[in-house]
């Protein structure tokens, strides 16, 4: 079942907050509000069977809103990810966002959709579905787009994220959600000891900028995950050397689902793990580089590391790299993303399918 509670007031409006539970005991909860269509919280059995925090967070709605956030939990758009110098060309016409990351575009720009109040248009037992408006040349994009996001709870220890959207002109949408993840205690401590299997045979290298050069080069050395180590490992052999923050080509097949294995992460001391599978083409993992010390939730101090996002999409600056997968959409095309997140908790690492 989902339950609501005031969160605090947005622009004159009140904004609240919606738990999922599912009826059978014992699961996950999953706390979501219309600002940023936002995961405010989730909460995870450790091995032992206690309910602990396992993202960074806020107490209240202000620090999402007013820049304090590095995007915590959020649905990042109208295009998520990095575009080089803020401009991209479309059917032969230039446009130009905001540069909000040195010299590039970043989610969005400086009100992207995870600063913008989203409305709730459905909810029932343990789902929530969120709709939002972007008029035609908000942010610069071109075309009015509707976007619709659903948080449900298939099974108790499963969160399915489902993405739409559709435009009444030629735009770019790249959609996900950019929850960062602490299995151990929320965020309180570094992550470096998680330890993660990426399902990626090649990455996308980046410049001094983060932005993709074209190349998608085979993985090795620090940026091959594919079998299971701590992210501290060679996390300070990673390509420009700050930490992860690159995207991994996702090469597993796809299940009777239709979506593949992207990562799992198992923390051992608490024995809890996450399982992600997608139908994107990428996932960007970011290691907290640029955590500085924020205050969150219970007075929580999040610092470099304290924290790791896997932000499934596709390709950074594809808008500007065709032989990436597109993120371009068209009057009667549906934009269309399902991320499925399974956790669960052993004293030894999972192994199998996830």
């Amino acid at each position: 079942m989902s339950s609501s509670a005031a969160f605090g007031v947005v622009d004159g409006e009140e904004v609240n907050t919606y738990t999922l539970t599912h009826a059978e005991p014992g699961g996950i909860e999953v706390t979501v509000t219309e600002l940023g269509a936002i995961v405010t919280s989730i909460r995870t059995p450790d091995a032992a069977g206690a309910l602990g925090e396992v993202t960074l967070g806020f107490d209240e709605p202000t620090p999402y809103r007013d820049g304090t956030s590095p995007y915590f939990g959020c649905v990042a758009g109208r295009c998520a990810n990095r575009i080089a110098k803020g401009r991209f060309v479309l059917d032969n016409k230039a446009y130009e966002l905001a540069t909000n990351n040195g010299p590039n575009h970043l989610h969005g720009g400086e009100l992207g959709f995870d600063k913008r109040l989203w409305q709730l248009v459905s909810r029932s037992g343990s789902m929530v579905r969120f709709q939002l408006e972007s008029a035609d040349g908000e942010g610069g994009y071109p075309g009015a787009l509707t976007a619709l996001v659903t948080y449900s709870l298939p099974s108790p220890s499963t969160l399915r994220i489902e993405y739409t959207a559709l435009t009444d002109a030629p735009t770019v949408c790249n959609l996900t959600n950019h929850a960062y993840y602490n299995l151990k205690d929320g965020g309180a401590s570094k992550a470096l000891e998680h330890e993660i299997e990426l399902c990626a045979d090649f990455y996308t290298p980046v410049d001094e900028t983060s932005i993709p050069t074209g190349e998608v080069r085979a993985v090795s050395g620090a940026m091959d995950l594919r079998k299971r180590a701590p992210i501290g490992a060679a996390i300070g052999e990673a390509d420009n050397g700050n930490g992860y923050d690159h995207n991994w080509c996702v090469s597993a097949p796809s299940g009777a689902d239709g979506l593949r294995p992207v990562a799992r992460v198992w923390e051992p001391s608490s024995g809890r793990w996450m399982g992600v599978r997608t139908d994107q083409p990428g996932v960007q993992f970011y290691t907290g580089n640029y955590l500085d010390g924020i205050v969150g939730r219970g007075g929580t101090r999040y610092d470099k590391h304290h924290g790791f996002c896997l932000e499934t999409q596709k390709f950074p600056d594809s808008a500007n790299r065709p032989h990436f997968p597109s993120v371009v959409l068209r009057p009667g095309e549906r934009y269309s993303h399902v991320t499925v997140h399974t956790f669960g908790a052993s004293a030894v690492p999972p192994t199998g399918e996830w």
